[in-house]
């Protein structure tokens, strides 16, 4: 979403430099916000320099544990879903439903040209009377060899018969079990055959294989199918299943039964949490990665099978430590050292206004000083860190840090809360420009 705004406004570099552009951007809104509100403020004569004291945006740094995360990028399917593929070559007759259309376990979705295959049965079927008929005669023939064969060997036994008479009568015998045993063969390859017919007369009827959603329609009237044609996509979407990938380095920490949030764009602000369902014990050949599951409920529909998502797995906490939002993470642009804006002093000069509704963080502060500080990060979350060098309690500038490079160590300051604060990093450079032509309009100039 980020890199998306980003390209939106034509800001293009490294993940550095459009940070820096962001940060440039939302110290001019506060800038503009300040000025239109009428609140700027003249540095007092005999100050080194004179001009407009910077108006920024700041947070009070927080103590405590950073949930530790892992964000992946996943895809959604619908469960149960399941690909309608043909099984016979055919022509298409009718086809049933439509895209998104309802539809049960064993409901008719398409209806092929059956006369060819009718026929097949219909041959199928007399060769198995045929072979059946043929089974009867080998039966008889079989019996009239067995009585033959008796009286000759009563004859051979009273001398009456010789002995090449009664290998003659024995080889008859021989021969008639034979072809009683082929017959017999015959006819269960002729009931084989008659199966196979019914089955591809019965594939003439294509039905849905579970109950659900029907997508993906490619099938219409008169169209020909062959085996393996791919006719709809059927699958339950009030329940849904996210695969994400996992590293061979992921599997030491990542678990069944871990918390989820699963986000996307379509979603705005909100979010899904669910569970790691199942992840797989194998490795792929070659990319050394595996397959995690997460199984969701998508009552609301927000979660279209396809869709690309992105997915936080919550896997502990960090040690404790001071709190602080991403935007306050500022890489001095001259020194290149990490850091923040702090105002130490910020609160006990005045009281701070008390902030009741966060879509109005209030008024700016008289001005303030404040100093640049470096920082080391010991964890990272999605919209927060957690570093050493600055103190909870002391207010950390989050918008409008490009303002104070080069300046006297002064600035005007806006508090916000951390949820107003949580919001203003989710929007894009577009959304925060639309809110600075908003705010330049509106009789309060308020951001």
């Amino acid at each position: 979403m980020y890199n998306m705004g980003m390209d939106i406004l034509g800001i293009k570099g490294s993940g550095l430099t459009r940070w820096f552009w962001l940060f440039v951007l939302m110290g001019l809104v506060v800038s503009l916000t300040s000025c239109g509100g009428g609140e700027e403020e003249v540095a007092p004569e005999g100050a080194e320099g004179t001009g407009i004291i910077p108006a920024v945006e700041a947070v009070e740094a927080r103590f405590g544990r950073l949930p530790m995360e892992e964000r992946l990028s996943g895809i959604v399917r619908s469960q149960n879903q399941v690909e309608v593929v043909s099984r016979i070559t055919a022509l298409t007759d009718q086809v049933f439903v439509q895209n998104g259309d309802p539809v049960e376990k064993g409901d008719l979705l398409v209806k092929l040209s059956d006369r060819e295959y009718r026929e097949q049965l219909r041959q199928a079927e007399a060769n198995l009377r045929i072979a059946n008929a043929r089974l009867r005669q080998a039966e008889v023939l079989l019996e009239e060899e067995r009585r033959t064969s008796t009286r000759q060997k009563q004859l051979f036994d009273r001398g009456l018969l010789s002995d090449v008479d009664l290998e003659q009568t024995e080889a008859a015998l021989a021969s008639a079990e034979a072809g009683f045993d082929l017959a017999e063969a015959q006819v269960e390859q002729a009931e084989a055959t008659v199966e196979e017919r019914k089955e591809n007369l019965a594939q003439t009827e294509i039905r849905s294989p579970v109950r659900g959603t029907v997508g993906n329609r490619n099938v219409e009237p008169g169209m020909q199918v062959s085996p393996g044609s791919s006719l709809f996509t059927v699958g339950d979407l009030n329940d849904a299943t996210v695969t994400v990938n996992l590293t061979e380095r992921m599997l030491s920490y990542i678990e069944v039964g871990q918390t989820v949030q699963v986000v996307s764009d379509a979603m705005e602000e909100t979010f899904l949490e669910g569970a790691v369902s199942r992840i797989s014990p194998f490795l792929g050949e070659g990319n050394f990665s595996t397959e995690a599951e997460i199984d969701l409920a998508n009552t609301s529909g927000v979660l279209i099978p396809g869709m690309f998502v992105t997915v936080d797995i919550f896997y502990g906490e960090s040690e404790q430590a001071t709190i602080i939002p991403l935007s306050a993470i500022y890489r001095h642009p001259r020194t290149g050292i990490t850091g923040v804006y702090v105002s130490s002093t910020f609160g006990t000069e005045t009281p701070l206004p008390i902030q009741t509704d966060t879509d109005d963080p209030g008024p700016l502060s008289i001005p303030t000083d404040v100093e640049f500080r470096p920082v080391q990060v010991v964890a990272k979350g999605r919209e927060s860190a957690g570093v050493t060098g600055i103190q909870s309690g002391e207010w950390v500038v989050t918008v409008g840090q490009n303002l104070l490079i080069g300046g006297e160590g002064r600035a005007r300051i806006r508090p916000l809360t951390w949820e107003r604060m949580m919001s203003l990093q989710r929007l894009q450079p577009s959304d925060l420009l639309k809110n600075v032509m908003e705010s330049r309009t509106s009789p309060d100039n308020s951001l």
